[in-house]
């Protein structure tokens, strides 16, 4: 076998490779030799630096050059652009910001950016423009994730915060050792390990839950998928509706009531508000008892079941482990609300291997263990303008400016955005009900987007500027969710005229009069530098000790210890509840939440419960029998590096699969590998049909991350004839509370389409070349 260690290293959110590079070109990416469950996601950049999708100079849409003073033509995706230099498009680009902040204000400037832009520190989009808005005063910004805005938001009433506890549960060292049974609401599934935030070092949750299996631990997979938990790990199945989660916990929370198996004393020291959710769970008020044959009844699923489970939680040290996608539905606040509150009442926060998890598998970074360390980042200034929105409501604000909206308790008004400035990120990736943003994406008068691909974003831009991808910059790749630490190298070199968007931002910047203040006087490597050693002296300040800046950069990596008592976000709680109290108003665990109980017009009880679905199979009609689980890609991170060979190959007919059960295809006349119409009220997309009977009847499964490839229906909707499913999802908020996405609470019919319809989602558009003005031919 040859010994790549001596190549240079680049890393990602789903792993660290070693990059093989002759005359310039890439030829390999080998896996970090200190990574145990290398993810082939990355294989994908060996076609996506240098394709025919791969953006080389600024462009402008030629319909916005042309029209703009008299008003913005509809951005449609099939728009041809011309090349521009750098010199133009930063002229117009900084024209177009000195109109809107004179004309309107900064807050009419809406820094969108969001996404899973780079393992990198320094050369992360999302801060990188940030910094650069607020240096020439604000702008509308997001607050949350989509990944779960409701669990956050919630968390921070029950907990006091989200972050610490959704990152740190028990570590697989504890569970190993500790744990007798995991209850996975939502289940485990490996695919989303593959990457964390920041930077993947070590893939360690395959390992972990062999590790736990070896031990002996045992597993419940609660979901409508029995892949969702790993086949080797031997999983009881309980194959539940989805969006009845809630109501199968308080079942359970039932059953260890009605037989005394709850933990009073522990109710009773470390948390608040336990006697009015006991009243709701027994029926008090609505006059309907939480039974196990009541949840049994809404999840479809035995009611012995139920019973059997909760005695086996009563029985040993469990941990409940609730995915990140069950907040992705409507009330989706309710499962972590729900969950922690279960937990409580066996009894085992805090205990080494029990208590309550928030996404087991849904990141490499939960369950592994590493020290707890803050390390240094950009600096993003203050911004100046309060607005902002719960992430997910863009559509919602750019339809509806100066409309109320409420969040968290407050009510706040969407501000009227007239400038859209993107870097990192793919909205007609992540939103929900592509028709109706696409609709909304009509109202902004400029729209100014950084990327390094003709992706759907690009394609809807006015001016695109070219950046590069982490192979062709230097960086560091440093974050408190792996242990590693790694020197990125630029590896190749920009493709064309692309530059990093700290280039590009600089350039604005000199342009605006605000250079020195973006900079800070420092140079790129400078930054570098100065992050590592501010990121060294926080280190130290945690008992982390990090080498010097030369040796760290001749080295290439650096591996920080493990804890030698590994220990989740509660273990000091638990010890002290009184010196380490939670930053709750009770320093409890608040089963019922006081600061959401003094919300005016509540939108929701004060402690956790179920609220039945609008769109779900409990409501499921003729015209839509079927309810559509959109999961996240095993072959990508949500659609970056679609273009690339890993995830081409995962397709079927270049197609995203659509996994059904054979009896439901059997009724409907579809054939395993059929293309498959699936569409509702809101739009359509076209999938390859893949019979399996480890989904439960009544649910279809596809992966989110096809490059959006939209045609318009005579319904005026869309479909994409390559598979991508928000053009079906609803677009609405969990709740008042949370305002997350609801992408989980959504029904579809499924049909077999026999029409031929090509692919066009990988072609750049037409571009015009500079100074010529004559149209090119697609490459």
């Amino acid at each position: 076998m040859s010994d790549h260690t001596r190549l240079p290293l680049t890393a990602a959110h789903w792993g660290v490779y070693r990059a093989d590079v002759t005359d310039g070109k890439l030829e390999a990416l080998h896996p970090f030799e200190h990574d145990p469950d290398p993810s082939p996601i990355g294989q994908g950049y060996l076609d996506a630096i240098d394709d025919p999708v791969r953006i080389k100079t600024p462009a402008v849409r030629k319909a916005w050059l042309d029209n703009r003073s008299d008003g913005v033509a509809a951005r449609t995706g099939q728009d041809a652009f011309v090349e521009v230099s750098w010199e133009t498009a930063e002229k117009l680009v900084a024209e177009e910001l000195n109109r809107v902040r004179e004309e309107h204000g900064n807050q009419a400037i809406y820094g969108g950016s969001y996404g899973w832009s780079s393992a990198g520190r320094f050369h992360h989009a999302q801060s990188q423009l940030h910094r650069f808005l607020n240096c020439i005063g604000g702008y509308t910004r997001s607050v949350n994730s989509y990944s779960l805005a409701a669990g956050e938001v919630i968390l921070s009433h029950v907990l006091g915060d989200a972050t610490a506890f959704i990152h740190s549960p028990q570590p697989w060292q504890s569970v190993s050792k500790h744990t007798g049974l995991i209850v996975a609401f939502g289940g485990m599934p490996l695919r989303n390990s593959q990457v964390s935030s920041g930077g993947t070092g070590y893939h360690r949750t395959r390992e972990g839950l062999r590790q736990a299996k070896e031990a002996g631990i045992s597993f419940v997979n609660v979901s409508p998928i029995r892949s969702d938990v790993s086949s080797e790990l031997g999983a009881t199945w309980l194959a539940a509706r989805p969006g009845s989660d809630v109501a199968i916990m308080l079942g359970l929370a039932h059953e260890l009531m009605s037989n005394n198996w709850h933990d009073n004393a522990f109710l009773e020291r470390y948390t608040s508000g336990f006697q009015e959710f006991a009243e709701y769970l027994a029926g008090a008020k609505d006059g309907v008892a939480k039974t196990a044959a009541w949840a049994a009844e809404i999840a479809q699923i035995p009611e012995s079941e139920i019973r059997l489970l909760a005695k086996r939680m009563s029985a040993t040290r469990t941990i409940i482990s609730v995915s990140w996608s069950l907040t992705r539905q409507e009330h989706g606040e309710q499962p972590f609300w729900m969950a922690t509150v279960l937990a409580a009442m066996l009894g085992q926060i805090g205990l080494p291997g029990g208590g309550v998890a928030y996404g087991y598998g849904a990141a490499n970074s939960v369950g592994n263990e590493r020290l707890p360390v803050r390390y240094a980042a950009l600096p993003q200034l203050k911004n100046p303008v309060d607005d902002f929105i719960p992430v997910a409501r863009i559509s919602d604000m750019l339809l509806n400016p100066g409309s109320e909206y409420r969040f968290n308790g407050k009510r706040r008004s969407y501000p009227d955005i007239r400038l859209v400035y993107w870097a990192g990120g793919n909205p007609f990736h992540h939103h929900q009900d592509l028709t109706r943003l696409s609709a909304a994406w009509q109202k902004p008068e400029t729209v100014v987007v950084h990327d390094y691909c003709w992706n759907a974003l690009a394609k809807r831009a006015d001016i695109v500027l070219p950046c590069t991808t982490p192979l062709e910059r230097d960086d560091i790749m440093i974050t408190p969710r792996d242990r590693f630490v790694i020197a990125m190298k630029a590896v190749v070199s920009p493709v064309g005229e692309a530059r990093d968007d700290h280039d590009i931002l600089r350039g604005l910047s000199r342009e605006l009069g605000v250079e020195e203040t973006f900079t800070d006087g420092k140079s790129a490597s400078e930054w570098l530098k100065w992050l590592y050693s501010e990121s060294r002296i926080h280190a130290l300040s945690s008992g982390v000790e990090l080498p010097d800046f030369d040796s760290f950069l001749a080295k290439g990596w650096h591996e920080t210890e493990r804890p030698k008592v590994p220990e989740d976000a509660f273990a000091a709680f638990r010890r002290d509840p009184a010196g380490s109290p939670l930053k709750t108003p009770s320093g409890k665990i608040e089963i019922s939440s006081t600061s959401i109980a003094a919300f005016e017009d509540n939108p929701v009880l004060p402690h956790p419960a179920w609220y039945e679905p609008e769109e779900w199979l409990g409501r499921a009609e003729k015209r839509f029998p079927y309810h559509l689980i959109t999961s996240q890609p095993a072959d990508k991170l949500h659609s970056q590096l679609d273009q690339g060979r890993t995830s081409r190959s995962a397709k079927l007919k270049g197609r995203t699969p659509l996994q059904i059960h054979p009896a439901d295809a059997e009724r409907s006349g579809i054939a395993d590998g059929d293309c498959v119409r699936v569409h509702n009220c809101r739009g359509a997309c076209l999938a390859t049909a893949k019979l399996d009977a480890d989904i439960m009847p009544g649910v279809v499964q596809m992966s989110t991350g096809a490059w959006l490839d939209a045609v318009p229906q005579k319904n005026g909707t869309i479909l994409c004839r390559h598979g991508n499913p928000n053009t079906v999802t609803r677009d609405a908020g969990t709740s008042e509370l949370a305002q997350g996405p609801v992408a989980h609470s959504c029904l579809v019919a499924v049909e077999a389409y026999r029409q031929d319809e090509s692919i066009e989602a990988f072609e750049p558009p037409v571009i015009e070349r500079q100074g010529t003005r004559t149209v090119s031919q697609k490459v």
